[in-house]
């Protein structure tokens, strides 16, 4: 068996090794290449589309429909449907889907098509059955898929099947091109249940983006007052979201030989080759020809897709590597991510490469986060957490700031919640990704100016010009390159060991997954951040007294307040060391190690009362949550445990016992012509004690597997159960499997290794 197994391993390496790279051709016409301006977001049926569809009363009506202030008619949404029909068939679509976000980590989508009959009586009473192809504002707006098979927490059973997807008008329709020119239109939507409770990721974001710019106007009617009868200065606020994607690709012929790779999306065994990332020399190094060829094409896609890509590099480990879009607001990046995500499978599968977005697929090495770069803006375009040149004296940044350091300071262990999971548990806390701890980082800059508006002092020089500059154009020793020009330095260092940190004018949230959807983390920071503006709004109020408005005194008595109680989450140092953890244990902050302990940060009453006063989540939905989120992970880790019995038992004790019987044999056959065989026997001698300990690993794994049995029909035991029990028992099995491998003659080995996966 290991044999022919370890045939295929090789089989897989020369193809991996002689397979050539797609060749897809760059946009051009009359031979020169197009701009990519000019065909961004061909694929996207926008709001430019829909305005030339509709009359302008219609179209004004759907602008004020995607603001929440008016409901969409059935003549306008006919109308929609069927230039959007028109349009879609015109570039090939023949089926459309709802495109959802269930609790499942990703999308979903159930095809339609844009076929149907139609029944007409004829001549002579006869009828006839014409085909046609039609699509109506009804099922632009909602479709009806099953919702008993989703996760719902228990607010569903399973005879209560009836569910819905609705349209999210805030997110424009697109169309993806599928195997034999099929051509889909897309509507992205959100799900849900039959009595209107929330079964997706989407609902509760756009109900939190909701709430967070209600509290956000709040504030700036406050700090904007404009004479009675004026249209404020502001009337919408959303928040914006940028997200970094890291993602490992590996040979897909590979990856078939791995179970492990293929079932629960990382390594369970493998040993560290002797290189990895120790030389420091893949970050930011020459992307190899076929991961090139990979990122080319899946950008182009999304390019017409309308997803602003907009940097790509090497990561730190090998084979890891990371994509960035241009910042978009909030629930339309979510929906661009999750497109990225599988656009890049699609386009990996093409070129016979593998996508893993898992957290840590590989131990030994660095694993892989979504950092979520987050902030305000206006509908004018200006940011809200933007310093400006004077930060000590912006008021409206200032609030800002400390609204969300209050956000953080109050709600982290629910912040935490949000980050939780079973594959990103392998990276939280690891000297490569941010701790568990959540803390913010603001730069010495920014903490300055903290510190003197709270000391009442002024605020020290950063703009002086040799702060300012670097100057690389000659010094007093003149060493430096007199051809070069003189850079701007930004006013802080980075901080990459924060959990969340700002980042010049916005928060970058490095802790989320890099497999995670963005939908729930964005969702809990922007109800803990409507919170705490909202609590603002009334403190400035408060200190403004009789006043119609607070005086620059108000403001800067409150800052100085939330300045005061927000001092203990800020932190400057090293995240990753011993003295951080002591230091925020007497800050009072929480070091929550395990994803149980995190789910129920959920449900606390602290932060169940705060999201259920927002509206963003109701009673039943939040237990919902906390009951999908500790089924799913010990799920998660039962699904590992099993996978790496069944390797263990059936692939690595197999490929152990031929090595050894093939090593007793040369003993025996050196003894036999008077030869000495201590080679053979030290070999062998330790080997068996390996073999041994594995075999009772493999049985420390079963019982492992029963006591999270035992714990069945109860999600919160049996996650803690999994905890307590699996991750042990797999580490130890693991341990063996890998010094085993060491020892066994690679001819004997079954399954590709890490230095093959890494490195191809």
């Amino acid at each position: 068996m290991s044999s022919a197994a370890n045939q295929a391993r090789k089989d897989a390496i020369r193809d991996n090794v002689l397979r050539p790279s797609r060749n897809v051709p760059y946009p051009s016409k009359d031979g020169k290449p197009i701009y990519t301006s000019e065909f961004f977001g061909e694929s996207v049926f926008g709001l430019a589309q829909i305005a030339k569809a509709l009359p302008k009363p219609a179209y004004a009506q759907f602008l004020r429909k995607m603001r929440g202030g008016q409901a969409l008619d059935k003549s306008t949404a006919d109308a929609i449907a069927h230039a959007v029909r028109i349009w879609a068939m015109d570039k090939g679509a023949t089926h459309f889907t709802h495109w959802f976000q269930p609790q499942t980590g990703t999308t979903a989508e159930k095809h339609d098509a844009f076929l149907t009959l139609k029944t007409t009586h004829g001549q002579a009473g006869l009828e006839e059955v014409k085909a046609i192809d039609a699509f109506s504002g009804t099922q632009l707006l909602q479709a009806e898929p099953d919702a008993s098979s989703f996760p719902s927490g228990g607010m569903r059973t399973t005879f209560e099947a009836r569910g819905y997807t609705v349209w999210d008008t805030t997110s424009p329709m697109f169309v993806q091109h599928g195997p034999h020119k099929t051509t889909v239109l897309y509507i992205p939507s959100i799900f849900i249940s039959y009595n209107g409770d929330a079964l997706d990721e989407k609902t509760v974001l756009l109900r939190s983006t909701e709430q967070v710019a209600k509290a956000a106007l709040a504030v700036l009617a406050l700090l904007e007052p404009v004479p009675q009868g004026v249209p404020p200065q502001t009337s919408i606020v959303y928040t914006t979201l940028g997200t970094e994607q890291e993602y490992f690709l590996v040979d897909r012929a590979l990856y078939v030989l791995r179970p492990d790779l293929k079932i629960t999306g990382r390594t369970l065994v493998g040993a560290l080759p002797a290189k990895h990332q120790q030389m420091e020399d893949h970050y930011f190094g020459h992307i190899p020809s076929r991961v090139l060829a990979t990122m080319s094409e899946a950008e182009l896609e999304l390019y017409k897709l309308g997803v602003p890509i907009k940097t790509r590099h090497n990561e730190v480990a090998p084979q890891q590597f990371e994509l960035a879009p241009i910042f978009e607001e909030t629930s339309l990046a979510v929906d661009h991510n999750l497109l990225t995500m599988d656009v890049l499978s699609k386009i990996a599968h093409r070129n016979n490469l593998k996508v893993l977005f898992h957290e840590k697929p590989f131990k030994g090495v660095n694993g892989s986060g979504k950092h979520c770069n987050w902030s305000l803006s206006t509908g004018s375009g200006e940011n809200l957490l933007d310093p400006s040149i004077k930060p000590e004296t912006n008021y409206r940044f200032l609030l800002f700031l400390l609204a969300t350091l209050d956000a953080v300071q109050r709600h982290g262990g629910l912040l935490r919640a949000g980050i939780a999971s079973a594959s990103n548990e392998h990276r939280l806390g690891a000297n490569e990704a941010p701790p568990a701890i959540i803390s913010v980082f603001l730069g010495e800059h920014l903490s300055e100016v903290l510190d003197s508006i709270e000391q009442s002092r002024p605020v020290k020089n950063f703009s002086v010009p040799d702060i300012r500059t670097i100057k690389l154009g000659g010094t007093a020793l003149d060493v430096m390159v007199s051809t070069l020009p003189d850079i701007s330095r930004d006013l802080t260092d980075r901080n990459r060991t924060s959990p969340f940190a700002f980042t010049g004018n916005k928060f970058e949230f490095r802790a989320v997954g890099s497999k995670q959807s963005p939908s729930f983390p964005m969702t809990l920071l922007n109800a803990a951040v409507a919170s705490s503006l909202q609590d603002i709004a009334e403190e400035l109020r408060k200190a403004a007294g009789d006043k119609a408005f607070p005086s620059d005194a108000d403001k800067l008595k409150v800052i100085r307040q939330y300045i005061a109680s927000t001092k203990s989450v800020r932190f400057e140092g090293d995240n990753y060391s011993d003295e951080w953890k002591k230091e925020a244990a007497k800050r009072g902050l929480l070091n929550i190690t395990n994803c149980p302990d995190a789910f129920d940060q959920i449900v606390e009453e602290k932060n169940s009362a705060m999201l259920c006063k927002l509206g963003i989540f109701s009673k039943s939905e939040l237990s919902s949550r906390h009951y999908i989120l500790m089924e799913r992970y010990s799920k998660d880790l039962l699904l590992e445990a099993n996978t790496l019995r069944t390797l263990l038992a059936q692939q690595i004790l197999p490929a152990a016992f031929e090595y050894r019987a093939a090593l007793a044999s040369s003993c025996a056959q050196q003894q036999a012509i008077k030869l000495s065989a201590g080679p053979e026997l030290k070999t062998l001698n330790q080997t068996t004690p390996l073999v041994e300990r594995l075999q009772e690993w493999i049985d420390k794994l079963d019982d492992a597997i029963n006591q999270v049995h035992l714990a069945a029909h109860d999600p919160s035991a049996e996650a803690r159960a999994s905890a307590r029990h699996l991750l042990p028992a797999m580490e130890g099995a693991r341990e063996v499997a890998d010094e085993l491998e060491e020892i066994i003659a690679d001819k004997y080995f079954p399954l590709p290794k890490m230095s093959e996966l890494l490195w191809f």
